[in-house]
């Protein structure tokens, strides 16, 4: 993808007057922010890979039953298509059922539109279609800040479901204590512990109907999205519900809001890091090589993750 010259977070134009700034003139609409992929950074994500150990990063797509937000569930059946022969057939399937990207033209900016400026719906989920994503895929240098696994180690208090936020000051220290060094390109991924808590909470028998009211996660205010956008990141991946945190602050507005119509920012949420975090806490290295297939669907404002990590 192109080389372009971005400006830092202070300066970029503010959009009316939502309190948030965008780069519009920056970066390609159709790719966003992950327009800073190029062939560095590929490169230095295959620079990481050591072990030869590979993590799928996707949840079944069965794992929220029901799913998350009153999102419908998946709905598949094995047909006989002829002798000896059977295929798959799904009938109802929302890609954000379960791991999922966000596209750019999942959220808009009020009056103000989409990513671009686009202001039409049909129109930006056009030209904002993920299939676009996927002519490339989403390959990369990926980091890893086990936040939780951090917090449990330091003896802090944590709980992925209490709706705790977490600042740039936390994401800071966690990068810190794993010795980890940010560079441009890089696909950031933060693991709350929220899909763990998940799990153990659905084995226990609870009820998980409510799961999407609350959890932890990042600041939505702008001190946040200064940072993501100033250390470079092409994507930011988590392991909750929506990447900040619900139902957060309300004066802070909404990072969702700063980050994709305003920013371009592509975001993955509901990926499963535990494995990966427990490998890269016994290894001491906390950087692979991120890959991803988003679904080549024309008009698709969102994707399944089909992310796997290389370490």
């Amino acid at each position: 993808m192109a080389d372009r010259k971005e400006l830092p977070y202070d300066e970029l134009p503010e959009l009316g007057n939502l309190g948030v700034r965008h780069s519009w003139e920056v970066l390609p609409k159709e790719f966003g922010t992950l327009d800073r992929l190029d062939e560095g950074s590929v490169t230095r994500g295959v620079r990481s890979v050591s072990s030869g150990k590979t993590f799928g990063l996707s949840l079944p797509l069965t794992t929220f039953d029901p799913p998350l937000f009153g999102r419908p569930s998946v709905k598949h059946e094995v047909f006989e298509a002829g002798r000896n022969t059977y295929e798959d057939n799904i009938d109802s399937f929302n890609p954000q059922s379960a791991s999922q990207w966000d596209g750019l033209g999942h959220v808009r900016a009020r009056e103000h539109g989409y990513f671009g400026g686009i202001t039409d719906d049909a129109e930006a989920h056009s030209a904002l279609s993920v299939h676009r994503w996927a002519q490339h895929g989403i390959v990369g240098r990926g980091v890893l800040l086990d936040v939780a696994g951090h917090f449990e180690r330091t003896g802090a208090e944590w709980d992925p479901f209490a709706g705790s936020i977490l600042q740039v000051a936390d994401l800071e220290a966690v990068a810190q204590a794993q010795d980890v060094t940010f560079e441009r390109g890089d696909i950031l991924c933060v693991r709350t512990g929220w899909v763990a808590e998940y799990r153990t909470r659905k084995g226990a028998g609870e009820d998980m109907t409510t799961a999407g009211d609350r959890f932890s996660g990042l600041s939505a205010a702008e001190p946040m999205a200064r940072f993501l956008w100033d250390s470079g990141f092409a994507a930011v991946c988590t392991d909750n519900p929506a990447v900040e945190s619900a139902p957060g602050n309300r004066e802070d507005g909404s990072l969702h809001r700063r980050l994709i119509p305003a920013l371009g920012f592509v975001l993955a949420e509901l990926l499963d890091f535990d494995a990966l975090a427990a490998h890269c806490a016994g290894s001491g290295r906390w950087d692979f090589l991120f890959t991803a297939a988003p679904l080549p669907l024309e008009g698709a404002v969102s994707s399944p993750a089909n992310a796997v990590a290389i370490t």
